[in-house]
């Protein structure tokens, strides 16, 4: 722990992800989050923890498909190492304690320690706008003109226990392409190691 974080108080523990571009629609088999219009029109949320997911639906995951503007963005090992570098950068400039980092080819999990009480959706903002700015520089804009899902899930963790079982989550990812944490550094799978 540097001096800075010695003299920052870090008041809040927030849970991260988000997904990327086209690779969980609504009406997927998996389900889905997000908002959703009934017959009559009126908005659903279906975004909160506990709720329900958007249900599966053939005709809605077709719709979904065909709005897409490009092809459904899946990151690799080189672009997942290129956004931890940038989540670094993201939480030194904002000040900001990384606890941890799992990124899999198609979402991110960011577990971060944040002073005072900045709004939820800027702390979501910040890692996903300059994650995309640094994977623009290399290997430019996607044809759709983003790389991730509109939002992304924001969970406020109130307790040691949330924090720990945040921490465990992001380390017992299936399949990922790279885990960081603030204990341990990164690990990278063995299969996801060149030449395995």
């Amino acid at each position: 722990m540097t001096q800075q974080d010695n003299d920052l108080n870090y008041d809040w523990f927030w849970f991260l992800t988000w997904t990327t571009y086209g690779t969980f629609l609504p009406g997927d088999i998996r389900g889905a989050t997000g908002l959703l219009h009934d017959e009559s029109g009126t908005v659903i949320e279906h975004n909160q923890p506990g709720q329900d997911h958007i249900p599966h639906s053939v005709a809605l995951a077709k719709w979904s498909k065909l709005q897409m503007k490009g092809d459904a963005i899946r990151l690799n090992l080189e672009q997942a190492r290129v956004l931890l570098t940038q989540f670094h950068c993201t939480a030194s400039f904002r000040r900001w304690r990384l606890l941890g980092v799992a990124i899999m080819d198609n979402h991110i999990h960011v577990g971060v320690n944040v002073h005072s009480d900045p709004d939820p959706e800027t702390i979501l903002r910040d890692f996903k706008s300059y994650g995309s700015r640094a994977l623009n520089l290399q290997w430019g804009k996607p044809e759709s003109d983003s790389r991730w899902t509109e939002s992304g899930s924001k969970r406020k963790l109130d307790s040691d226990n949330s924090v720990i079982a945040s921490i465990r989550y992001i380390i017992n990812q299936q399949s990922p392409l790279l885990v960081w944490t603030l204990e341990d550094g990164m690990i990278i799978p063995v299969n996801r190691l060149p030449g395995s």
